[in-house]
């Protein structure tokens, strides 16, 4: 019979950290099996060396590459995919002999480690089983004595392989996160903790549990020390730095697109998630996730200035401060009224950023296809703020010039007429057939997109969570294969 195969997690180094499975399996096993340079010495192995007998089988695996480069025709990883080939091999021999191999492995075998291309060459094969072990990212957040995640928070776990953009994005997004792999990138992982704004918060664990263990802030860490069995960390977010020992708070104006968590970005969620306070219209502090230690300040739609004038008297105290709007802060939202009341003078010293999030025009669009595939004009039909004399002569003007209008803020239990008026203005200019996306709640629970010819576009199928897009004489509503109708504006116009 075949012998049985074990993946046998050690832990992150202390050889106290082993589990009572983990040492019952290596007295068991027939064949030790463990990863190494081509020193030939193994982490691995140093943990385990106690619980090894004379009587046992060793085969060590040595990489062909590690750091340095290689002439193989298939480059590292053409390399390093004959090896694992190879090493797979060797062990199956000895399974084939009914013998029990145990292949050692730093931390948990199925956690960043080797073992596991072990495991998916051979585990199909022969009987396996895997023993966790102690993971870095447990043995560093022991070290630096904080909560990794609390609550509802989010840990992200990131190789520091990743290009910079992407660590830097993905940081700004999550709660708590741990790097890996850091040694030769650790210089970029420091550049993407500093560019979305987290490096205060890092800390550094060098060799957790292990001798030369080292624990710091991970800004004072020079590059050059830093080896591969490094971490940094982002720890929890619920007992960090309190507000009022804060000398300067600021302000966030923050978009999140036409609905729920799904169209927040990267930078957004990280700027929600750092926010001591949420100001916004309560439909829209509803869409975004509730953390530990913040305050809500959810008001009106109609009270902008006051709202704005709020956030940054809560900035000016040390507070740091997002204002949510919905789709994107500065189209016929928030940001403008926050740049307008943070224009006085006193509020001069006040740090104000505005970060993008999807438009209601942009969402829409892509659900009905591209119909903003050419020029297009954004205008609100809301005449709260300005005459419908001007919201009138400004669609003529785009009618006129055929552009593909995206029309916000069509209607509202209040305003019932000026769809029917907007429509009537377009048919002087525009064909009774062209194609208009009714879209509502697009991204919502209660989404329905449309497309209806203009002539019988009904307002009283409008409300102010409904947004319309009027297609321009080239625009083009087309029933595919499937049934499904598209609208699209080609990019290129006729001559003449």
């Amino acid at each position: 019979m075949s012998g049985k195969l074990y993946g046998v997690g050690l832990g992150p180094g202390d050889p106290s950290l082993m589990t009572v499975r983990a040492v019952e399996v290596i007295a068991e096993a027939d064949v030790i099996a463990y990863h190494s340079a081509r020193h030939g010495r193994s982490i691995a192995r140093s943990i385990a060396a106690k619980h090894i007998r004379a009587d046992h089988i060793e085969e060590r695996l040595v990489y062909p590459v590690t750091t340095e480069t290689t002439d193989h025709p298939g480059g590292y990883k053409g390399a390093m995919e004959e090896f694992y080939a190879e090493a797979s091999a060797r062990l199956a021999v000895h399974l084939d002999g009914g013998r029990t191999v145990a292949v050692l492995a730093e931390g948990d075998p199925l956690f960043y480690g080797s073992y596991m291309h072990m495991h998916k060459r051979l585990t199909g094969r022969y009987d396996t089983e895997v023993i966790p072990g102690v993971t870095s990212v447990s043995a560093a957040a022991a070290r630096l004595g904080t909560p990794l995640a609390e609550g509802e928070e989010v840990l992200t776990i990131l190789p520091g392989t990743l290009p910079e953009e992407e660590l830097t994005a993905r940081l700004a997004s999550t709660d708590a996160a741990v790097v890996m792999k850091l040694g030769r990138t650790f210089t970029k992982v420091r550049s993407a903790l500093e560019g979305s704004g987290r490096l205060g918060e890092a800390r550094y664990v060098e060799r957790a549990t292990m001798a030369g263990e080292r624990v710091a802030e991970l800004a004072d860490v020079d590059a050059e020390s830093v080896p591969y069995f490094a971490v940094a960390v982002l720890p929890s977010r619920v007992d960090a730095e309190r507000p009022e020992a804060r000398e300067r708070g600021e302000v966030v104006v923050v978009g999140t697109g036409p609905a729920g968590p799904l169209w927040l970005t990267p930078e957004t969620r990280g700027a929600l998630a750092a926010a001591d306070d949420l100001v916004g219209y309560t439909t829209y502090l509803d869409r975004v996730p509730r953390r530990a230690g913040q305050v809500r300040h959810g008001s009106d739609n109609r009270v902008e200035s006051e709202r704005a004038e709020f956030a940054l008297d809560l900035a000016r105290r040390g507070r740091r401060v997002a204002v949510v709007s919905g789709g994107d802060p500065g189209v016929f939202a928030m940001a403008t009224a926050v740049l307008e009341v943070a224009s006085q003078k006193e509020y001069a010293d006040v740090p104000v950023r505005v970060l993008p999030g999807v438009t209601a025009a942009n969402a829409a669009a892509a659900r009905a296809g591209a119909p903003l595939g050419h020029d297009y004009a954004a205008l609100s039909l809301s005449d709260r703020l300005k005459p419908w004399e001007v919201i009138a002569e400004r669609l003529r003007a785009a009618a006129s010039a055929d552009l593909v209008l995206a029309l916000y803020n069509p209607g509202s239990r209040s305003r019932t007429w000026q769809v029917g008026k907007a429509r009537e203005l377009l048919l002087e200019h525009r064909a009774p057939d062209t194609p208009v996306v009714v879209a509502r709640d697009v991204g919502g629970s209660g989404e329905r997109v449309r497309i209806v010819r203009l002539a019988d576009l009904d307002p009283a199928e409008v409300d102010m969570r409904t947004i319309l897009l009027v297609g321009s004489s080239q625009t083009r509503a087309v029933r595919r294969g499937n049934g499904e109708e598209i609208v699209w504006t080609p990019r290129r116009y006729p001559e003449g």
